[in-house]
């Protein structure tokens, strides 16, 4: 093995203590979740969750506001506001998170305190920015850490179980694949919905055909990813290092960094956004190479 295939699985060795972390974290037990109901807890509940431990992030093409996909439910920001607010009243953990069109969301994840459904929430959609959710498909089935999509086609990398899912009409309907290895991120290229990038704990891996081959790229690489135009895939490694390759990820170029361990990370039309373990989320309008805080929780 390489020094660079060595250092990359130390850096997948991060990803892969943040995620379960992370995860340990959001499915806490009722036991805890209830201890202290009449004390400081209750009162915390009483002023509102805090934003806690982000999962995903998106701009609503309706208004462009960002929203924020955490432990303790949603959160968003006006164009002109740094400190998120809460959308809704449910608390649920969100984890697999996406922005379809305006004001349609889907996720995944677990149910809030006040919710009485399973451990798993299968998929979940929104049809109105996020203040109320439903119940799509898989519901108690499925916990989908990584949510891609592109129109109908949607891809979902469920923790549960390991395994890659793939939906042609929305969520309804899905098929199972078997991915390379754990999966962090998912990238689908931008003209051909059958073709996604894996990033994983043994590298990054291509399929042309919806997950059913597939072939290594880099093994010395690996984070999470997002592919806004063909020539532009971005991934931002363990370390923040913002990476940039014009050649669907054989080969990568540094173009900056966000300044820590990242916790989700998205492109859009004005730019890249990429969320702190501490809450922060930044914004790069140059390509990765300088970032500004676009949110905060302090």
């Amino acid at each position: 093995m390489t020094t660079n295939a060595r250092t990359v699985r130390r850096l997948l060795g991060i990803l892969a203590l943040l995620a379960t972390t992370s995860l340990l974290a959001a499915c806490g037990d009722d036991e805890s979740t209830s201890a202290g109901a009449g004390g400081e807890d209750a009162a915390a509940h009483a002023q509102g969750p805090a934003l806690e431990h982000i999962h995903g992030l998106g701009i609503n093409p309706a208004d462009g506001r960002l929203f924020i996909a955490t432990h303790n439910g949603l959160f968003a920001a006006a164009r002109d506001q740094t400190r998120p607010e809460q959308v809704g009243e449910t608390e649920q953990d969100i984890m697999g998170f996406a922005v379809v069109g305006p004001d349609h969301f889907i996720g995944s994840g677990h149910p809030g305190p006040d919710q009485d459904l399973p451990g798993n929430l299968g998929l979940i959609e929104s049809r109105d920015a996020g203040k109320t959710w439903k119940n799509v498909s898989l519901l108690g089935e499925a916990d989908f850490h990584v949510l891609e999509h592109a129109g109908n086609r949607i891809y979902g990398f469920d923790g549960t179980q390991g395994r890659l899912m793939v939906s042609r009409d929305g969520g309804r309907k899905w098929d199972e694949r078997t991915p390379p290895a754990g999966v962090f991120g998912l990238a689908i290229e931008p003209a051909n919905a059958s073709r996604l990038i894996a990033s994983t704990e043994n590298g990054i891996f291509i399929s042309p055909d919806e997950g059913r081959r597939w072939r290594p790229l880099r093994e010395d690489v690996a984070g999470l990813l997002a592919w806004p135009t063909a020539d532009r895939l971005y991934l931002v490694d363990a370390r923040g290092q913002v990476l940039l390759s014009s050649d669907a990820g054989a080969n990568w170029q540094t173009q900056g960094n966000i300044g820590g361990q990242p916790a989700a990370f998205i492109a859009q039309k004005d730019g890249l956004y990429a969320a702190l373990g501490d809450g922060t989320v930044k914004r790069s309008t140059d390509g990765g190479a300088s970032w500004t805080v676009r949110t905060t929780t302090s």
